[in-house]
């Protein structure tokens, strides 16, 4: 039974989501700062973190900050009742695996958790053989999750990772916003293309001089061209 960790200073919010995580069978422990959570993550083991942004003490980036420094893997969402792309892209930076704006649907966040629960888990599992590509100065290890930019390792976010990989392995293929988001997010599609259009950005940063094989689809959506 996965466990999740609730991290806000709102006992009203923990609760909330606390309610609707029993419901669906998980296991939940609550922290009421940031550093409260880290010294609960160093300390316990836990699948998957759900994390305020504006808290007393240690805010919620600087808790993720500090959580990353000693585990790279566990899955992350943020809560903020801040939506501008700033926080998002600080957030996809630090290593969150998504990002929810407050108010939010509480069924929905439990859809998200699941979906990212179920890709964690995917990684892991993953036992295919070595598959790399690559294009010109560009080369990408599926296997060992690695990109390398004219000779030089490039630091991505999980989610980062996803996205590439999945646009390349359907390159020259039109992808659809709705398609990007259901197989790299796992979630339905509700309309909020925030999310995606900021990891496309920080994606053609990582990739320099190569940002121009990922093509702008006005109205559809994203293609790499391979």
């Amino acid at each position: 039974m996965p466990t999740l960790l609730i991290v806000d200073d709102e006992q009203n919010i923990r609760m909330l989501i606390r309610k609707y995580a029993v419901f669906d069978g998980y296991q939940v422990e609550e922290a009421g700062d940031g550093m409260e959570a880290v010294e609960k993550v160093r300390n316990g083991n836990f699948d998957l973190i759900i994390m305020d942004v504006m808290m007393p003490e240690l805010d919620g980036f600087s808790a993720c900050r500090e959580i990353r420094k000693f585990n790279e893997h566990v899955p992350i969402i943020m809560l903020s009742a801040r939506g501008e792309e700033y926080d998002r892209i600080h957030g996809f930076e630090l290593g969150v695996d998504d990002y929810v704006v407050k108010p939010f649907s509480p069924r929905e966040l439990l859809m998200r958790v699941s979906a990212v629960l179920k890709r964690s888990a995917a990684r892991e599992s993953s036992t295919s053989e070595r598959e790399v590509y690559r294009k010109d100065g560009l080369m990408i290890d599926f296997t060992a999750r690695t990109v390398f930019v004219d000779g030089v390792q490039q630091e991505l976010s999980p989610k980062e990772y996803d996205l590439l990989f999945y646009m390349v392995r359907n390159r020259n293929i039109a992808l659809t916003r709705e398609a990007l988001i259901n197989n790299v997010w796992g979630y339905d599609f509700y309309g909020d293309d925030r999310t995606l259009d900021t990891h496309i950005k920080l994606l053609r940063r990582s990739l320099g001089p190569y940002a121009r094989l990922i093509v702008t689809l006005r109205g559809v959506g994203y293609r790499f061209e391979g």
